[in-house]
């Protein structure tokens, strides 16, 4: 876990047990004390991969239903048109560079090689 994020374990035992110092104890009360602690601290979301806590995401999708069962029942719902967001996508999604696949070149010819390339000029 101090490989993972040394900040987050040491948030997660000031907050949990009030230890400030884990270098002042033996190692293995150290793991004792990182393994107890609860599922959604900071180190074990971080380990898990986890971006929300389990309680929010399960509100989330409650909403996202509720939201889908509401829209259903509109116009553009019965046509299919502007589908509410649903927020388990934007909790569990990672933020991203929104750049798809980006080419720099080095120089104008470069480019109009690669144009003619993709086009099928060349």
């Amino acid at each position: 876990m101090l490989k993972i994020d040394e900040e987050a374990l040491i948030c997660d035992l000031a907050e949990t047990y009030q230890i400030y110092d884990y270098r002042q104890l033996p190692p293995k009360r150290v793991a004792v004390f990182a393994i107890g602690l609860r599922d959604d601290s900071r180190i074990k979301m971080k380990a898990s991969g986890q971006l929300v806590p389990l309680d929010t995401l399960l509100m989330a999708r409650i909403s996202d239903n509720l939201s889908t069962l509401v829209w259903f029942q509109t116009k553009d719902g019965q046509k299919g048109k502007n589908r509410p967001t649903m927020l388990t996508n934007l909790l569990t999604s990672h933020k991203t560079n929104d750049s798809k696949d980006t080419t720099i070149f080095d120089s104008g010819e470069d480019f109009i090689r690669e144009r003619n390339r993709l086009i099928g000029g060349e």
